[in-house]
């Protein structure tokens, strides 16, 4: 197989700028309702891409849980590795890959902690086989085996049984404070329209179209 070989031509209907809402939060409502009702798997996965103090990057896939117009949420261990870069350069980029409605949509901008008010809110959301493998899984340090990581959900299986699972003091969540949204609508002949959002010193959003 050749790889150059494989293409897709695009046939949905573009994206006007009259068609573009002036809050680009509003915006990624109206695309993601549209990803749900279309019925792509799990619209809310997104790549996140995180940065070291020297610039050497990591991308990766997590799950928006929340978002609104303070920005994008989601959760983590605090001692991963993503965790640690954010330490370092508190800037990370989301993308989300709608491919099944030739769509894709970028944010980028700063990131700073949720609550531990709003960490608690969600981790008790979670299912309980979530919750117990916040616990047991030291994210991102290197393991010998996988019976060890079951073992250890096993002994707080065991340790949690007769109550409630608390929050890990080493588990919370982030926010990605959008500077900078594009979203991108795929077209024939690569044409593709992309819309660009990008906050200017107020609290407006200057909307510009890119070149594909």
């Amino acid at each position: 197989m050749n790889i150059a070989d494989l293409r897709a031509e695009y046939s949905t209907v573009g994206v006007t700028r009259e068609e573009l809402r002036d809050d680009p939060v509003e915006q990624f409502r109206a695309w993601f309702d549209q990803a749900c009702a279309a019925g792509i798997t799990e619209p809310n996965a997104m790549s996140l891409a995180t940065a070291w103090r020297d610039g050497r990057p990591v991308v990766r896939t997590v799950l928006l849980k929340q978002y609104d117009a303070r920005g994008f949420v989601f959760f983590t261990n605090l001692e991963s590795r993503k965790a640690r870069q954010l330490a370092e350069n508190p800037q990370a980029a989301l993308l989300f890959p709608w491919i099944g409605l030739e769509r894709q949509v970028m944010i980028a901008g700063t990131v700073e902690k949720v609550s531990i008010a709003d960490a608690t809110a969600y981790f008790i959301t979670r299912p309980v086989g979530s919750q117990l493998a916040a616990w047991a899984s030291p994210q991102s340090t290197v393991i010998t085996s996988r019976q060890l990581l079951e073992m250890k959900w096993d002994e707080m299986k065991r340790k949690f049984a007769d109550g409630k699972i608390p929050l890990p003091s080493f588990w919370g969540g982030y926010r990605v404070v959008p500077e900078v949204f594009e979203f991108w609508q795929g077209r024939a002949n690569r044409l593709h329209d992309r819309f660009q959002y990008s906050r200017h010193g107020d609290a407006r959003w200057a909307i510009e179209r890119l070149a594909p």
